[in-house]
């Protein structure tokens, strides 16, 4: 704004008129914008209102329309500590006897104690000894299957109990060694007998292995059925030489698989590695080397030159800027920046060099186990899994002979749960059975029993149609109160200027009156809540009979009866939460008890009615957007219009502003030059 400097000459306030003239002058625009304020209080009560009406629309009426809705059952447990039971809409009304036979177990074992010492995770597998002074030994092997799938392990010579551990983990069991009790613990990841593990001997060092760690089992039990780990053990024990030979086959046919997989990914890497390599050597050159990356002199020749121009640095010291010695600094220290680079890509090749000679050794180790075609099984391979198979029989062989468990071990197998419904038995993995619709929970013990009774779930259909009603209710007093609202005459939308007049509490409360009566007299909340209205009241057909609320006890007041603005609110008769009608008899409850297809039926297409009524209220116009019961389209542009407006109303008056300005200021300059010509006049009188 233009610093003005006014009424020098005049003696006028000028500023003051001025002020006062635009006063006036801007009463139209203040008009203008007080309109724009109430249409946005306007919309803001239909955006609050619009949201409580898709509410009910899209997910109270839209849960109800349909029968199938109400279709919930309960299963009532006749002790609850026996079992909990989730009923689906499909379950069957009907009492039946449970009955559990077993509970599902997972698999866990509890290796016995380490024999002496004191090992922790980090300590060597072959620095631990069994019970009869006999070492690990490296190449003890050990197999761990879960869910058909076996994982070998081998033990090395720096093996830890830790790399055991997550060797363990990633055979598909959990595991830990506990260092303060000397203890191996492992455990299968789920419950039943397909999650169930078993760790065997591969080989006669293995049984050694696993007594001295505390967790050789022979799978023998009391109670004389194979456990997971006798039948791996019998597997073998048993093996004829057809089977024998076909255990070979298969094995060496999912290695030979693998090692040409493993072929594959190596040969891409080496021939990546092998380029790079190539475009090391091409592109580095230096001055007065040969640039053969592969001399072993290159490097130390570099290093060299490095220490000598670092001592040259040193030797310079700290000279004085300009000097000769200070250029001389300079260049050295950006001589040896390149020389160090140089070094990290001499670096970065001896990397190179050494991953394409590791990847080399590999490809070596893997194609040892293929013919020639690249695509076939070497005797190497064969002989291999030949040996392995041969050992395993041997150390199966041995185990069921002679070797016993860890008597400090504790084995819990894993099994399955067992229940009988209606004398029909159920097996799952779990504690957790799913029959005829029935989700069914074990939670007792062995032997227990219970009755669980399905049946309509009554309080369901009564709490959903009460909640609806409750929803309707709060929905219609709102529109009523809204629509009926004390009118707010002489109120409108204060001005920045007049709030700094009033305080904080007078505005909200002036603000409040004018708010609360915005949508009084709405043609268009008229017409919404009129349809609402009229489709409760006029009840719905069921079977051929006219039906109405009122034959389920839901009913209004009546006109004297009810508070303002709650004449279309409904009561439900025997509702103990509504204070109106509580003593009453409650014929929706025995309603839904004694017939509740009549229920559902009325209520599923009284829902129905109000959900197509709403839906092509919201269906979206020219004047309206999708899902909008009021004009929000019209509305925006209404206010944009506003906008537009007072924008040209401010221009107007700023340019009507600065024309006051301009002619008080000529005025300003006749009356300057008016003195001036005074002052003239009298100074020549004055020379008189």
């Amino acid at each position: 704004m233009p610093i003005r400097i006014t009424g020098m000459n005049s003696g006028l306030d000028t500023e003051s008129i001025i002020s006062e003239l635009m006063k006036a002058k801007r009463i139209s625009v203040d008009n203008v914008k007080k309109q724009q304020t109430k249409l946005q209080w306007k919309q803001d009560a239909w955006k609050d209102l619009n949201s409580k009406v898709y509410k009910l629309f899209n997910t109270t009426l839209n849960n109800m329309r349909f029968s199938t809705d109400y279709s919930k059952k309960i299963t009532s447990v006749s002790d609850s500590s026996v079992a909990s039971v989730v009923s689906s809409d499909n379950a069957m009304n009907a009492a039946q006897e449970l009955k559990i036979i077993r509970k599902a177990s997972a698999g866990f074992l509890t290796g016995a104690k380490l024999n002496g010492g004191s090992y922790t995770k980090s300590s060597k597998l072959v620095d631990i000894t069994d019970a009869d002074g006999d070492k690990i030994e490296a190449g003890s092997s050990f197999s761990v299957t879960v869910g058909g799938k076996t994982t070998d392990i081998t033990v090395t010579e720096n093996m830890t109990m830790g790399s055991l551990v997550s060797a363990l983990k990633s055979a598909g069991v959990d595991a830990n060694f506990d260092e303060k009790n000397q203890r191996l613990f492992i455990g299968a990841t789920t419950s039943g007998t397909n999650g169930d593990f078993s760790i065997t001997a591969s080989n006669k060092k293995g049984i050694t292995a696993l007594s001295a760690l505390g967790i050789f089992d022979n799978g023998i039990r009391d109670d004389g059925e194979d456990t997971a780990v006798m039948k791996e053990y019998k597997k073998y024990a048993d093996m004829t030489q057809e089977d024998k030979e076909a255990t070979i086959n298969a094995e060496v046919a999912k290695r030979l698989v693998s090692y040409i997989k493993q072929q594959k990914s190596l040969n891409e890497t080496k021939e990546k590695q092998e380029t790079k390599l190539q475009e090391l050597k091409t592109d580095y050159t230096r001055d007065g080397y040969t640039g053969n990356l592969d001399d072993a002199d290159t490097k130390s020749k570099l290093q060299a030159d490095i220490d000598d121009l670092k001592s040259e640095i040193e030797n310079l010291g700290t000279p004085e800027e300009g000097t000769p010695e200070a250029t001389a600094l300079a260049e050295k220290n950006e001589a040896l920046a390149e020389l160090r680079k140089e070094m990290a890509y001499v670096t970065s090749y001896e990397k190179a060099k050494a991953s394409l000679a590791a990847t080399e050794a590999s490809l070596a180790e893997v194609e040892s186990y293929l013919d020639e075609d690249g695509i076939s099984a070497s005797d190497t391979l064969i002989d291999e899994v030949t040996d392995m198979v041969n050992d395993k029989i041997e150390s199966a062989i041995e185990v069921l002979a002679n070797a016993s468990t860890n008597a400090d071990m504790k084995r819990i197998d894993g099994q399955d749960a067992t229940i009988t419904l209606n004398g029909v038995e159920y097996t799952s993995t779990s504690n957790v059975f799913e029959v005829n619709g029935l989700t069914i929970t074990v939670l007792g013990q062995e032997g227990d029993e219970a009755t669980l009774t399905t049946r309509q779930d009554t309080d369901g259909i009564y709490n959903m149609i009460t909640n609806f009603i409750k929803e309707y209710n709060s929905l219609i007093n709102e529109m009523d109160k809204l629509y009926n609202a004390d009118r707010a005459k002489g109120y409108e939308p204060l001005t920045e200027e007049e709030k700094k007049e009033m305080s904080e509490s007078e505005v909200e409360k002036w603000e409040s009156k004018v708010k609360d009566a915005i949508l009084k007299g709405d043609s268009n909340l008229s017409t919404v809540a009129s349809s609402l209205k009229s489709i409760m009241l006029a009840g719905t057909e069921v079977n051929g009979k006219r039906m109405n609320l009122s034959d389920f006890g839901i009913e209004t007041l009546g006109y004297f009866s009810s508070a303002n603005n709650e004449k279309s609110a409904y009561h439900i008769d025997g509702d103990e939460n509504d204070s109106n009608t509580s003593t009453k008899e409650n014929k929706l409850k025995a309603a839904i008890a004694s017939d509740s297809d009549t229920v559902i039926a009325f209520f599923s297409q009284l829902s129905q009615s109000l959900y197509s009524n709403l839906n092509k209220m919201t269906a979206g116009t020219d004047l309206r957007s999708f899902g909008s019961i009021y004009d929000d389209k019209k509305m925006k542009e209404d206010y944009d219009s506003y906008t537009t407006r007072i924008k040209t109303l401010e221009q107007k008056l700023n340019a009507m502003e600065d024309r006051y300005y301009k002619q008080f200021s000529a005025m300003e300059t006749a009356l300057a030059k008016l003195q001036s010509n005074q002052s003239a006049v009298s100074s020549l009188l004055g020379g008189l």
